[in-house]
């Protein structure tokens, strides 16, 4: 027998989202070992570059993908000071594409901005990306770097400058080389492979109505209007890792744009922290320096690092996907 009534019965007002665009990270760091070691630090670096350079109002939604208790613990005290609006744990690994279908069907803002938790985020990330969003037609997603993606994935967009009077389509190296590279690289591709790529492609940019964008974009950072986002779903995505261009794939096949802006507002940084945002202490002194670059060299020799690698990816194969 209920005693009493509800007080929520007697309550004039509720709450409703309070901005346009909700920023939803997505995060798994399993443990704090091996290739997660510095996985935490970089999802400390993520949050905190959202909230220094990004000037437009906005929610952050954050999905833990069955992360360990130390960032689970870091989450919920993002969330007990209110840095952190939208907080999702999941006890299980659903993998990427099914914590899509949950972010993107649950997240409250007109426009999601979403990336993988080991992205940097630069001042006038959001600004740029939503004057694209809103000057081109019918846009799908706009991802903040340029880079240079596959053709297939973005067919749709190249159609569509070619076919559209008021658009000028151009091809050519508009990537200045240390941006392309800078990406590349942190791919784990070697200087040769980078250098290979960026010369035998080139990039396509757009002018429309005064706004220039490049043609093409990522799953690892973009920001769409959630509507267009929510009718892909579910997005069907089985697999943990690998499957990610389901979503370039069907957004590209159902007509939408896929753009780039020319400058690089994000950074992937994968599992590591780069120098440049890494505190003092870990930078260490000129001889540990010179022991590092030695051991960097004869790490990415090409023999080493594919032996390395492949014992690695044995080893995980073993413990994950048994």
């Amino acid at each position: 027998m209920r005693a009493g009534q509800n007080p929520a019965k007697f309550t004039e007002e509720q709450s409703s989202p309070a901005e346009r665009v909700t920023v939803a990270l997505l995060t798994h760091i399993p443990y704090l070992q091996g290739y997660y070691t510095q996985s935490l630090d970089v999802l400390k670096a993520s949050i905190a570059s959202i909230e220094k350079h990004t000037e437009l109002p906005y929610d952050l939604f954050v999905f833990d993908n069955a992360s360990g208790i130390e960032v689970r613990e870091y989450l919920q005290s993002l969330f007990a000071s209110n840095r952190i609006q939208y907080l999702f744990f999941s006890s299980k690994n659903l993998g990427k594409g099914r914590a899509w279908d949950v972010i993107f069907g649950a997240v409250p803002g007109e426009i999601i901005a979403y990336a993988d938790s080991d992205v940097y985020f630069g001042p006038g990330w959001l600004k740029s990306a939503i004057r694209m969003l809103e000057t081109f037609p019918n846009v799908g997603m706009v991802t903040c770097r340029p880079m240079r993606t596959y053709p297939e994935g973005h067919s749709a967009t190249r159609t569509w400058a070619e076919r559209e009077p008021d658009a000028v389509l151009e091809e050519g190296a508009f990537i200045d080389w240390e941006i392309f590279r800078e990406h590349d690289i942190n791919l784990g591709l070697d200087e040769g492979e980078v250098r290979a790529r960026y010369e035998s492609s080139s990039d396509l940019l757009i002018t429309y109505r005064g706004e220039r964008a490049l043609i093409g974009a990522a799953h690892w950072q973009f920001v769409a209007y959630r509507s267009v986002l929510q009718a892909f779903l579910p997005l069907g995505i089985q697999r943990p890792l690998g499957d990610d261009r389901k979503l370039d794939d069907a957004i590209n096949q159902a007509g939408y744009l896929r753009l780039m802006t020319l400058e690089p507002f994000v950074r992937h940084l994968g599992n590591t922290l780069p120098s440049d945002l890494a505190n003092g202490s870990r930078m260490g002194n000129k001889i540990g320096i010179r022991s590092q670059a030695l051991s960097r060299r004869i790490l990415d020799s090409p023999l080493i690092k594919r032996l390395l690698l492949g014992i690695y990816n044995r080893i995980f194969r073993w413990y994950f996907y048994r």
